[in-house]
């Protein structure tokens, strides 16, 4: 028996190989699997940082040569599947879960190993994606933004949004999220700032207020112009940053009203000379914190974890799935046309906000 894998045998190949399944305690058949552009082109184009240095998991320091580069084998973190036969107490056969074994016919499970979401009978599975790595990673950005605001006297997502002017760069899957965990925790206003017509379509689609950061009319401008708060005070309370390009960080330090804070979500592979730490960042006194998936704020982690992100994902989920079903996944497609899918999505002759796979 064996399951089907995709995986990067070298920079820019891709390819399904078959693999041996391993016995364990359950078996998860796959029903669908996300594709996170970002990451995982990054693997396809020989780009991401980790494939170039090594990382000292204690010492918190890359440097040095990666091991063993390629081939990459583990590829995505968006799987929803069925069980289909456990010896565990732990995971009953025929629940749907939400795991994040990579772009594969089938996993074996461990529940001493694996995360594994349990999807509730009312979800749409396929957006049952989202709810045990993407969605988090958004949630966990609120925290970030709470943490900030109210320290270690934060309770909820919504203690850094709520009565606030918010402000998303970046209209990929983890802004849209994003700004929708800010309008259902309740932010006075939001704003999705992104260069491209189509993804700010999709924003609008869901309600959400855009700018083009592509324009002649200077975004920060047009917003601060729009965001008073006192004289001399003007911009977002907030900015999530959530698009991989040095422009968009500059762009989001310059959105922020004096003293504000950009929670950065963003995966930058290069460099970041656009980055003017000298202005902005530092005439008006500005925070930038790094959100990841990784950590929740310091001062949380013992009311806040990776299953509570899940489940406030389900819950946004529920209230917005809908909306994201129709607009945010954008493509469809059976697993044995992903190799030429990403390799369309890494060589832009395809663009889609959300690809999913089917099995």
């Amino acid at each position: 028996m064996s399951d089907r894998n995709l995986i990067v045998s070298a920079p820019g190949k891709l390819e399904i190989v078959e693999e041996e399944v391993a016995p364990g305690p359950f078996r998860v058949r796959t029903l669908f699997s996300g594709v996170s552009a970002g990451t995982e082109l990054s693997f396809v184009k020989n780009t991401n940082p980790a494939l170039h240095h090594g990382f000292d998991a204690e010492l918190g320091l890359f440097g040095g040569p990666a091991d063993d580069a390629y081939p990459v084998t583990r590829l995505g973190y968006m799987e929803v599947g069925v069980v289909t036969e456990s010896s565990t107490p732990a995971v009953t056969t025929g629940t749907t879960v939400a795991m994040t074994y990579g772009h594969r016919t089938g996993w074996t499970g461990d529940p001493l190993r694996d995360r594994i979401v349990p999807l509730p009978d009312d979800l749409d599975p396929m957006l049952g994606i989202y709810a045990a790595h993407m969605g988090p990673i958004c949630a966990n950005g609120l925290l970030h933004a709470s943490s900030d605001a109210a320290g270690p006297a934060a309770r909820g997502l919504g203690d850094g949004v709520a009565g606030r002017r918010v402000a998303v760069t970046g209209a990929g899957v983890v802004g849209l999220l994003t700004a929708l965990f800010a309008r259902a925790h309740g932010a006075a206003s939001v704003v999705v700032v992104d260069p491209s017509a189509e993804r700010r379509a999709v924003a609008e689609s869901l309600g959400l207020d855009t700018l083009d950061s592509g324009s002649p009319d200077d975004p920060a401008v047009l917003l601060k112009t729009a965001w008073r708060h006192w004289p001399g005070d003007r911009g977002a309370d907030v900015v999530f940053q959530c698009r991989g390009q040095a422009s968009a960080l500059q762009l989001a330090l310059r959105l922020l009203r004096p003293q504000g804070t950009v929670i950065d979500l963003a995966f930058y592979q290069g460099g970041a000379d656009e980055v003017r730490l000298g202005e902005e960042f530092h005439h008006n006194g500005l925070r930038l914190v790094c959100a990841q998936i990784g950590r929740v704020p310091r001062g949380l982690a013992g009311t806040w974890d990776r299953e509570r992100l899940s489940a406030a994902t389900v819950d946004l989920l529920r209230r917005d799935g809908d909306a994201i079903r129709r607009h945010v996944i954008t493509a469809v497609v059976p697993f044995d046309e992903a190799p030429t899918l990403l390799d369309d999505l890494a060589a832009r002759r395809r663009q889609e906000v959300q690809s999913v796979l089917t099995f």
